[in-house]
Protein backbone atom coordinates (compact mmCIF):
# COMPACT_ATOMS: atom_id res chain seq x y z
CA UNK A 1 0.00 0.00 0.00
CA UNK A 2 2.73 2.06 0.91
CA UNK A 3 4.68 1.40 -2.34
CA UNK A 4 1.98 2.34 -4.24
CA UNK A 5 1.42 5.76 -2.49
CA UNK A 6 4.98 6.48 -3.52
CA UNK A 7 4.92 5.94 -6.67
CA UNK A 8 2.01 9.19 -6.90
CA UNK A 9 3.71 12.49 -5.20
CA UNK A 10 0.55 14.49 -5.73
CA UNK A 11 -0.64 12.23 -2.93
CA UNK A 12 2.27 12.90 -0.22
CA UNK A 13 1.21 14.41 2.26
CA UNK A 14 3.58 16.73 4.47
CA UNK A 15 2.54 15.73 8.01
CA UNK A 16 3.28 18.66 9.80
CA UNK A 17 2.17 21.09 7.40
CA UNK A 18 -0.51 19.08 7.05
CA UNK A 19 -3.35 21.48 8.29
CA UNK A 20 -2.14 24.18 6.20
CA UNK A 21 -2.30 22.64 3.42
CA UNK A 22 -5.83 20.83 3.97
CA UNK A 23 -7.77 23.87 2.58
CA UNK A 24 -5.50 23.75 -0.88
CA UNK A 25 -5.66 20.05 -0.88
CA UNK A 26 -9.59 19.75 -0.81
CA UNK A 27 -9.91 22.98 -3.82
CA UNK A 28 -6.95 20.46 -5.83
CA UNK A 29 -8.57 17.35 -5.66
CA UNK A 30 -11.23 16.84 -7.80
CA UNK A 31 -14.45 15.08 -6.26
CA UNK A 32 -17.54 14.60 -8.30
CA UNK A 33 -20.45 16.04 -7.44
CA UNK A 34 -22.38 14.85 -4.48
CA UNK A 35 -24.05 15.07 -1.50
CA UNK A 36 -20.79 16.50 0.13
CA UNK A 37 -20.39 19.45 -1.73
CA UNK A 38 -24.09 20.05 -2.41
CA UNK A 39 -23.99 20.88 1.03
CA UNK A 40 -21.74 24.36 0.24
CA UNK A 41 -24.51 25.33 -1.49
CA UNK A 42 -26.48 27.95 0.90
CA UNK A 43 -29.32 28.03 -2.12
CA UNK A 44 -29.91 24.35 -1.59
CA UNK A 45 -32.17 23.17 0.91
CA UNK A 46 -31.89 19.56 -0.22
CA UNK A 47 -29.24 17.68 -1.69
CA UNK A 48 -29.88 14.23 -3.73
CA UNK A 49 -28.27 11.40 -1.81
CA UNK A 50 -25.38 9.37 -3.54
CA UNK A 51 -27.04 6.09 -5.08
CA UNK A 52 -24.46 3.24 -5.39
CA UNK A 53 -25.40 -0.10 -6.98
CA UNK A 54 -22.64 -3.05 -6.03
CA UNK A 55 -21.92 -5.79 -7.46
CA UNK A 56 -22.43 -9.49 -5.65
CA UNK A 57 -18.68 -9.95 -5.44
CA UNK A 58 -17.99 -6.50 -3.71
CA UNK A 59 -17.81 -6.92 0.34
CA UNK A 60 -18.10 -4.88 3.30
CA UNK A 61 -14.39 -2.82 2.39
CA UNK A 62 -15.57 -2.39 -0.90
CA UNK A 63 -18.88 -0.84 -0.37
CA UNK A 64 -17.02 1.23 2.53
CA UNK A 65 -14.63 3.10 0.63
CA UNK A 66 -16.92 3.42 -2.38
CA UNK A 67 -19.75 5.28 -0.28
CA UNK A 68 -16.66 7.33 1.55
CA UNK A 69 -16.08 8.13 -2.27
CA UNK A 70 -19.15 9.20 -3.33
CA UNK A 71 -19.58 11.11 -0.16
CA UNK A 72 -16.57 13.20 -1.21
CA UNK A 73 -14.19 11.97 0.88
CA UNK A 74 -10.45 12.14 -0.66
CA UNK A 75 -8.58 11.00 1.87
CA UNK A 76 -8.51 8.61 5.06
CA UNK A 77 -5.53 8.59 7.47
CA UNK A 78 -4.26 5.73 9.62
CA UNK A 79 -1.99 3.03 10.66
CA UNK A 80 -2.38 -0.45 8.69
CA UNK A 81 -2.97 -3.32 11.18
CA UNK A 82 -4.41 -7.13 10.37
CA UNK A 83 -7.02 -6.42 11.83
CA UNK A 84 -8.23 -3.59 8.98
CA UNK A 85 -6.32 -5.14 6.40
CA UNK A 86 -9.75 -5.68 4.13
CA UNK A 87 -10.49 -1.75 4.32
CA UNK A 88 -6.78 -0.99 3.47
CA UNK A 89 -6.84 -3.29 0.52
CA UNK A 90 -10.37 -1.72 -0.41
CA UNK A 91 -8.27 1.72 -0.44
CA UNK A 92 -5.35 0.24 -2.33
CA UNK A 93 -7.43 -1.07 -5.21
CA UNK A 94 -8.82 3.15 -5.15
CA UNK A 95 -5.98 4.94 -4.68
CA UNK A 96 -7.13 6.63 -8.18
CA UNK A 97 -9.88 8.54 -6.24
CA UNK A 98 -8.89 8.53 -2.74
CA UNK A 99 -5.83 8.42 -1.06
CA UNK A 100 -4.75 6.38 2.40
CA UNK A 101 -1.97 8.74 4.26
CA UNK A 102 -0.46 7.19 6.89
CA UNK A 103 0.88 8.10 9.88
CA UNK A 104 2.83 7.20 13.21
CA UNK A 105 -0.01 7.41 15.45
CA UNK A 106 -3.69 7.28 15.35
CA UNK A 107 -3.90 10.20 17.52
CA UNK A 108 -2.49 12.00 14.29
CA UNK A 109 -4.67 10.46 11.83
CA UNK A 110 -7.88 12.01 14.01
CA UNK A 111 -6.25 15.32 14.19
CA UNK A 112 -5.34 14.90 10.43
CA UNK A 113 -8.80 13.95 9.51
CA UNK A 114 -10.53 16.74 11.46
CA UNK A 115 -8.14 19.30 10.16
CA UNK A 116 -8.93 18.14 6.51
CA UNK A 117 -13.20 18.22 7.77
CA UNK A 118 -12.58 21.97 9.12
CA UNK A 119 -10.17 24.07 6.83
CA UNK A 120 -11.26 21.37 3.75
CA UNK A 121 -14.89 21.75 3.64
CA UNK A 122 -15.74 17.90 3.51
CA UNK A 123 -15.54 14.87 5.30
CA UNK A 124 -12.49 14.10 7.70
CA UNK A 125 -11.99 10.23 7.64
CA UNK A 126 -9.37 8.06 9.85
CA UNK A 127 -8.65 4.62 10.15
CA UNK A 128 -7.37 2.72 12.83
CA UNK A 129 -7.29 -1.04 13.90
CA UNK A 130 -8.35 -3.45 16.90
CA UNK A 131 -8.05 -2.75 20.48
CA UNK A 132 -4.83 0.33 21.10
CA UNK A 133 -5.40 1.85 17.85
CA UNK A 134 -8.70 2.45 18.07
CA UNK A 135 -7.96 4.01 21.66
CA UNK A 136 -5.52 6.09 20.15
CA UNK A 137 -8.19 8.13 18.36
CA UNK A 138 -10.10 9.81 20.58
CA UNK A 139 -8.02 12.25 21.89
CA UNK A 140 -8.38 13.97 18.15
CA UNK A 141 -11.78 13.22 17.86
CA UNK A 142 -13.06 15.19 20.93
CA UNK A 143 -10.95 17.93 19.00
CA UNK A 144 -13.13 17.37 16.47
CA UNK A 145 -16.38 16.90 18.15
CA UNK A 146 -15.55 20.48 20.41
CA UNK A 147 -15.11 22.17 16.39
CA UNK A 148 -17.98 21.04 14.87
CA UNK A 149 -16.06 18.86 12.17
CA UNK A 150 -17.42 16.15 10.09
CA UNK A 151 -15.41 12.96 10.72
CA UNK A 152 -15.86 9.57 10.05
CA UNK A 153 -13.79 7.41 12.44
CA UNK A 154 -13.56 3.97 11.18
CA UNK A 155 -11.96 1.13 13.50
CA UNK A 156 -11.41 -2.40 13.13
CA UNK A 157 -12.48 -4.82 16.10
CA UNK A 158 -11.85 -8.85 16.49
CA UNK A 159 -13.47 -11.89 14.22
CA UNK A 160 -17.31 -11.40 15.26
CA UNK A 161 -17.51 -14.92 17.08
CA UNK A 162 -14.44 -14.03 19.43
CA UNK A 163 -15.99 -10.79 20.60
CA UNK A 164 -16.61 -11.04 24.76
CA UNK A 165 -14.13 -14.18 24.59
CA UNK A 166 -11.39 -11.89 26.21
CA UNK A 167 -9.45 -12.72 22.68
CA UNK A 168 -6.12 -10.65 21.48
CA UNK A 169 -7.04 -6.68 21.51
CA UNK A 170 -10.43 -7.41 22.05
CA UNK A 171 -12.10 -3.71 23.13
CA UNK A 172 -15.76 -2.84 22.94
CA UNK A 173 -14.83 0.01 20.21
CA UNK A 174 -18.52 1.40 20.07
CA UNK A 175 -18.96 1.04 24.32
CA UNK A 176 -15.55 3.73 23.90
CA UNK A 177 -16.85 5.93 21.33
CA UNK A 178 -19.95 7.03 22.61
CA UNK A 179 -19.77 9.70 24.16
CA UNK A 180 -17.71 11.68 21.24
CA UNK A 181 -20.13 10.34 18.59
CA UNK A 182 -23.44 11.55 17.02
CA UNK A 183 -23.39 7.96 15.36
CA UNK A 184 -21.71 4.95 17.20
CA UNK A 185 -22.66 1.75 15.31
CA UNK A 186 -21.70 -2.36 14.93
CA UNK A 187 -21.50 -2.59 10.80
CA UNK A 188 -22.99 -6.14 10.34
CA UNK A 189 -22.35 -6.82 7.14
CA UNK A 190 -22.24 -5.89 3.59
CA UNK A 191 -25.84 -4.77 3.05
CA UNK A 192 -25.89 -3.42 6.47
CA UNK A 193 -23.35 -1.57 5.06
CA UNK A 194 -25.16 0.00 2.23
CA UNK A 195 -27.67 1.87 4.63
CA UNK A 196 -25.24 2.27 7.19
CA UNK A 197 -22.37 3.96 5.64
CA UNK A 198 -24.68 6.37 3.87
CA UNK A 199 -26.09 7.42 7.29
CA UNK A 200 -22.96 8.23 8.66
CA UNK A 201 -21.73 10.30 5.91
CA UNK A 202 -25.13 12.33 6.25
CA UNK A 203 -25.04 12.40 10.09
CA UNK A 204 -21.78 13.90 10.03
CA UNK A 205 -22.49 16.34 7.02
CA UNK A 206 -25.53 17.56 8.50
CA UNK A 207 -25.07 17.75 11.75
CA UNK A 208 -21.41 18.87 12.05
CA UNK A 209 -19.85 16.46 14.32
CA UNK A 210 -17.93 13.10 14.56
CA UNK A 211 -19.46 9.44 13.52
CA UNK A 212 -18.32 6.10 14.02
CA UNK A 213 -18.60 2.69 12.57
CA UNK A 214 -16.71 -0.33 13.64
CA UNK A 215 -16.31 -3.85 11.33
CA UNK A 216 -15.21 -7.07 12.85
CA UNK A 217 -12.20 -8.36 10.83
CA UNK A 218 -14.16 -11.12 9.02
CA UNK A 219 -16.89 -9.19 8.35
CA UNK A 220 -14.56 -6.74 6.34
CA UNK A 221 -13.82 -9.20 3.81
CA UNK A 222 -17.70 -11.29 3.48
CA UNK A 223 -18.95 -10.61 0.12
CA UNK A 224 -23.19 -9.10 -1.08
CA UNK A 225 -23.58 -12.78 -2.30
CA UNK A 226 -22.72 -14.69 0.78
CA UNK A 227 -24.91 -12.35 3.21
CA UNK A 228 -27.96 -13.96 4.43
CA UNK A 229 -30.56 -10.81 4.97
CA UNK A 230 -32.69 -11.88 8.16
CA UNK A 231 -36.70 -12.56 7.81
CA UNK A 232 -37.56 -8.74 8.96
CA UNK A 233 -35.19 -7.50 6.39
CA UNK A 234 -37.26 -5.92 3.45
CA UNK A 235 -33.64 -4.86 1.48
CA UNK A 236 -34.82 -1.17 2.35
CA UNK A 237 -32.36 1.94 1.59
CA UNK A 238 -31.88 4.84 3.37
CA UNK A 239 -33.56 8.13 2.15
CA UNK A 240 -32.66 9.31 -1.27
CA UNK A 241 -32.20 13.23 0.23
CA UNK A 242 -30.88 15.05 2.87
CA UNK A 243 -31.15 18.76 4.03
CA UNK A 244 -27.42 19.97 4.26
CA UNK A 245 -26.42 22.91 7.07
CA UNK A 246 -26.85 26.20 6.43
CA UNK A 247 -24.07 28.41 7.54
CA UNK A 248 -26.06 31.50 7.78
CA UNK A 249 -29.40 32.81 7.08
CA UNK A 250 -30.06 33.78 3.02
CA UNK A 251 -29.13 38.02 2.84
CA UNK A 252 -33.17 38.55 2.49
CA UNK A 253 -33.98 36.98 5.47
CA UNK A 254 -30.62 38.90 7.53
CA UNK A 255 -32.73 42.11 6.04
CA UNK A 256 -35.99 41.14 6.77
CA UNK A 257 -35.38 40.20 10.07
CA UNK A 258 -33.16 43.86 10.41
CA UNK A 259 -36.55 45.99 9.13
CA UNK A 260 -39.57 46.52 10.24
CA UNK A 261 -42.14 48.67 9.02
CA UNK A 262 -43.20 52.23 10.35
CA UNK A 263 -46.83 53.51 11.15
CA UNK A 264 -46.14 55.83 8.15
CA UNK A 265 -45.39 52.68 6.04
CA UNK A 266 -41.90 53.78 5.25
CA UNK A 267 -38.97 51.05 5.98
CA UNK A 268 -36.59 51.85 8.15
CA UNK A 269 -33.71 49.95 10.46
CA UNK A 270 -34.32 49.14 14.03
CA UNK A 271 -31.02 49.57 16.14
CA UNK A 272 -31.17 48.80 19.81
CA UNK A 273 -28.42 49.94 22.78
CA UNK A 274 -28.03 49.37 26.36
CA UNK A 275 -28.97 52.42 28.37
CA UNK A 276 -28.23 52.39 32.29
CA UNK A 277 -31.44 53.01 34.02
CA UNK A 278 -32.18 55.69 36.81
CA UNK A 279 -31.34 54.22 40.37
CA UNK A 280 -34.92 53.01 41.71
CA UNK A 281 -34.40 53.85 44.90
CA UNK A 282 -33.55 57.88 44.67
CA UNK A 283 -33.74 58.17 40.65
CA UNK A 284 -30.69 59.94 40.23
CA UNK A 285 -28.74 60.06 37.37
CA UNK A 286 -27.92 56.63 35.30
CA UNK A 287 -24.44 58.65 34.70
CA UNK A 288 -23.74 58.12 38.73
CA UNK A 289 -22.32 54.57 38.62
CA UNK A 290 -22.97 54.50 42.53
CA UNK A 291 -26.51 54.82 41.52
CA UNK A 292 -27.05 52.77 38.69
CA UNK A 293 -28.94 50.11 37.98
CA UNK A 294 -27.41 46.33 36.95
CA UNK A 295 -30.13 46.10 34.41
CA UNK A 296 -30.51 48.28 31.62
CA UNK A 297 -33.32 49.05 29.64
CA UNK A 298 -33.41 49.14 25.91
CA UNK A 299 -34.42 52.32 23.51
CA UNK A 300 -34.35 52.46 19.83
CA UNK A 301 -32.24 54.86 18.54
Amino acid sequence: MADGMDKKPSLTVDRRGFVKFAGAAAAAVGAPVTAATAQSAETMRTAPQPAMSPSSDKNTSDILVDTLITWGATHVFGIVGDGINPIVEALRKRQDKIAFVSVRHEEAAAFMAGGMAKHGGRLGVCLATTGPGAAHLVNGLYDAAYDNAPVVAITGTTFHDMEGMRFMQSVDTVKLMQDVALLDERITGPDNALMLVNRACRTALANRGVVHLTIAKDVQQQTIAADKASSASAGGRTASSWAPPMGTPPADQLRAAAERSTPDGASRSWLVKAVPAPCRSCGSSPTRSAHRSPKPTLRRL
